[in-house]
């Protein structure tokens, strides 16, 4: 049974303005639950990880995934900052701790913004108090969370879902962060695979357990935030928390489970889209369907290659139906394919069918197609029943600009 989406009790949320944007715009987001809360993490897989990822691991397995309170800084990313970084990361927990009334561990840290600038950690304990003075539980007091994670973004990232089990409703808010270095390979412990940063906060009212959480959590993020990419850039600070506070009093029995999965699958598909959709210097969205390959794996590969191709990239910016490009670049993907089984369509339209350029193939409307803000390259591999989504976008002037100057 479905319901109108409210925002999950047991939480409250605020944001503060400590001067780490250089725009003095708010840069500290504040979320508490009235009550400690059960938790579900994944982080970046860099080998390269920021301070506040390892001081948030450390405190998920103190805790068993046990969850007081999340505080997020934007404008620094606290990597690459060695032990000082640690123990910014560290402080700043302590404060927040101090403040609600935990221990320090029950905190997690985030942080997003440039590399390797020292956090002035100072400035952003300084902004607790402000913080928690304005925690709310409305819809504006989560959107001020929602905002203040925010680096080059121009769009707040937010997402809802409810549903309901035996006349009680359970519900789910999410917000998300990332523009630009966004290629996620986000994992459950580090590092498994070589990813401005990606943020996820997802917050429901269920009663789970951390071990429950975590596994639903890990269905949910691999076609949703592990399946996009703007830049394939892999942060060092790639973070999805999930905080469960029980409050609606309605457990994670194999119906109610089943719900959860359902709504958390859409709502991170929903910040997924809006992430690539808000991509610097973006004017195309386009998914990738890939069918046909062995093993979803093998889509998979496939589908990240083309998403990260410059050259793919640059022709979607202009709407050029260059369909070599795409096969050159899954050419290039480590998956035998035999050409002459492949079949290519671009917003429908064929284009390449079974080793030749389609007999119907049509440039002037293909290029038209490519020209809406949003559409699907399908491409089969006559091969077998793997398959993969994958949501990706152009590459135009614009990105350049912003990260040419990113740091100065």
């Amino acid at each position: 049974m479905t319901s109108t989406p409210t925002l999950p009790l047991g939480f409250r949320w605020s944001s503060a303005t400590a001067g780490l944007k250089a725009s003095g715009k708010p840069d500290v987001a504040l979320a508490v639950a009235d009550q400690p809360a059960t938790a579900a993490a994944m982080f970046t897989s860099n080998q390269v990880v920021a301070a506040p990822v390892t001081v948030g691991r450390r405190h998920l397995a103190a805790t068993g995934g046990k969850v007081s309170a999340v505080i997020v800084n934007a404008g620094n990313a606290n990597c690459a900052t060695g032990d000082p970084g640690i123990d910014a990361a560290h402080r700043t927990c302590v404060a927040v701790a101090d403040a609600i009334g935990c221990v320090f561990d029950e905190i997690i840290p985030s942080s997003t913004g440039i590399i390797g600038v020292p956090l002035p950690v100072e400035k952003l304990i300084a902004a607790i108090p402000a913080a928690k003075a304005a925690l709310g539980n409305t819809l504006r007091d989560a959107e001020a969370f929602a905002t203040a994670i925010l680096t080059t973004d121009t769009k707040l990232k937010t997402a809802r879902a409810s549903f309901t089990v035996e006349g009680k409703q359970v519900n789910l808010f999410g917000c998300a962060k990332g523009a630009g270095m966004i290629g996620p390979q986000l994992a459950t412990t580090p590092p498994q695979a070589p990813h401005a940063t990606m943020l996820s906060y997802i917050f429901t009212d269920l009663a789970a357990c951390s071990e429950h959480l975590q596994a639903m959590l890990v269905i949910a993020v691999e076609p949703s935030f592990n399946s996009i990419s703007i830049d394939g850039d892999m942060s060092t600070n790639d973070t999805v928390l999930l905080l469960a506070s029980g409050a609606s009093g309605v457990s994670a029995t194999l119906e109610a489970a089943a719900l959860f999965q359902t709504a958390l699958n859409g709502l991170c598909a929903s910040l997924a889209y809006q992430i690539i959709d808000d991509g610097e210097g973006v004017t195309h969205v386009v998914t990738l369907a890939i069918t046909g390959t062995p093993t979803d794996a093998d889509a998979k590969a496939i589908a990240k290659t083309i998403a990260t191709s410059p050259l793919c990239k640059t022709a979607w910016s202009s709407a050029d139906p260059n369909w070599g490009r795409l096969l050159a670049a899954a050419g290039r993907a480590g998956v035998a394919f035999d050409p002459t089984q492949v079949v290519v369509r671009v917003a429908g339209l064929p284009v390449f069918t079974y080793g030749v350029r389609d007999i119907a193939f049509d440039e002037a409307a293909t290029h038209a197609a490519m020209s809406a803000r949003d559409y699907t390259i399908a491409i089969d591999f006559g091969a077998g029943e793997g398959r993969s989504t994958f949501i990706t976008c152009d590459l135009t002037h614009e990105y350049v600009s912003i990260n040419a100057d990113y740091s100065t």
